[in-house]
C-alpha cells in the first residue's frame, strides 16, 4: 500500500490522544440518534471524533468551564454529520466556541426598504464562513429528543459552506444531481413556508421556512434526530439527505426500537 500522510497522521493521533473509555461509553448514551450504529459504524465515527478533539480548539465563553466529557458530547455530535464523508470536510477553521446559555452577538440586518439596522440578537448558535462555530451549552449538552439539535445545526451549516455561503447547496458526491437536488428542495422549501405561513403544525422546527440555507441545516436535525418525521413529510428530501451525509438514519432507528409503533 503505497504511503498517506493523511493515514499516518490519523494513526499517530489514535495512538497519541485516545478518547477515555469511560467517557466513551457515557457521550454514546447521551444522545439518542448514536443508537442503532454498529459496531463498525461505532468505530469509525471514535476515530473521526479523537481526530476532531485533536485539530479542533473547543473553549467555553462567558464564563463556562468546559472538561473533557463536555468537549466529547459536542465532538459527537459534530461527527455524527461527517460519518461517512471525506475526513478533511471539516478542514479550514479550528475554533469551536461554548458559551453557558443563549448569547447576544452584534448583528446587523437591512430592512425591506434598504435600511441597514445594527442591534444585538439572542442566539443559541453560529456558523461563520472560515470562522468558529459558537454553540450553547444549554442546548447543545443534553438530548430532548425533540426533533431540535443546535449542534447538528451549527455543523450542518460548516458542510454547506464548503463551496461558499450557507445557501442550501453543499458539494455534492459524485453521482448525485445537483438538478435533482435543487428541484427536491426548491419544492419542500416552497410547500414548508406555506405550511408555516398558515399556522400548520408539521413537527420541524418553523426556522426552517426562513431561508434555504435554514432550511437545509433544519431539516439536517430532523434527518438525524427524527427521521421518520422528515421520511413521512418530505421523502424525496430524505433520500438527498441519504445520498448526501451517506447514512440512513431511519432503518438505524428501526433497527434500534426506536420508531413509533405505528411506524414499525
Amino acid at each position: 500500500m503505497a504511503f498517506s500522510f493523511d493515514r499516518w497522521r490519523r494513526a499517530r493521533i489514535l495512538k497519541k490522544t485516545p478518547v477515555d473509555d469511560a467517557l466513551w461509553q457515557a457521550a454514546l448514551g447521551r444522545y439518542r440518534f448514536l443508537a442503532g450504529l454498529d459496531g463498525e459504524e461505532t468505530a469509525r465515527l471514535r476515530e473521526r471524533v479523537t481526530v476532531f478533539l485533536h485539530d479542533k480548539e473547543i473553549h467555553g465563553a462567558g464564563g463556562l468551564a468546559l472538561d473533557a466529557a463536555m468537549r466529547l458530547s459536542i465532538a459527537v455530535q459534530a461527527c455524527i454529520l461527517v460519518l461517512n464523508l471525506p475526513p478533511r470536510w471539516y478542514d479550514g477553521w479550528v475554533e469551536v466556541i461554548v458559551y453557558p446559555d443563549e448569547f447576544m452577538p452584534d448583528v446587523e440586518w437591512e430592512d425591506e426598504y434598504g435600511v441597514v439596522h445594527a442591534g444585538k440578537e439572542i442566539r443559541s448558535g453560529e456558523a461563520w464562513l472560515q470562522g468558529p462555530v459558537i454553540l450553547s451549552w444549554a442546548d447543545v449538552g443534553e438530548d430532548y429528543a425533540d426533533g431540535i439539535n443546535v449542534a447538528i445545526h451549527e455543523f450542518a451549516h460548516k458542510l454547506d459552506m464548503l463551496n461558499g455561503d450557507a445557501d442550501g447547496y453543499p458539494p455534492l458526491h459524485e453521482g448525485m444531481s445537483r438538478a435533482a437536488w435543487t428541484s427536491v428542495f426548491k419544492r419542500a422549501f416552497e410547500d414548508f413556508a406555506r405550511k408555516v405561513d398558515s399556522g400548520e403544525d408539521i413537527e420541524i422546527d418553523p426556522y426552517a421556512a426562513e431561508s434555504p440555507g435554514e432550511f437545509f441545516a433544519v431539516l439536517s436535525e430532523s434527518f438525524f434526530e427524527r427521521p421518520e418525521v422528515l421520511r413521512a413529510r418530505y421523502p424525496s428530501v430524505y433520500g438527498q439527505l441519504a445520498a448526501f451525509y451517506r447514512q440512513d438514519p431511519y432503518a438505524r432507528h428501526q433497527g434500534a426500537g426506536l420508531l413509533p409503533e405505528a411506524l414499525e
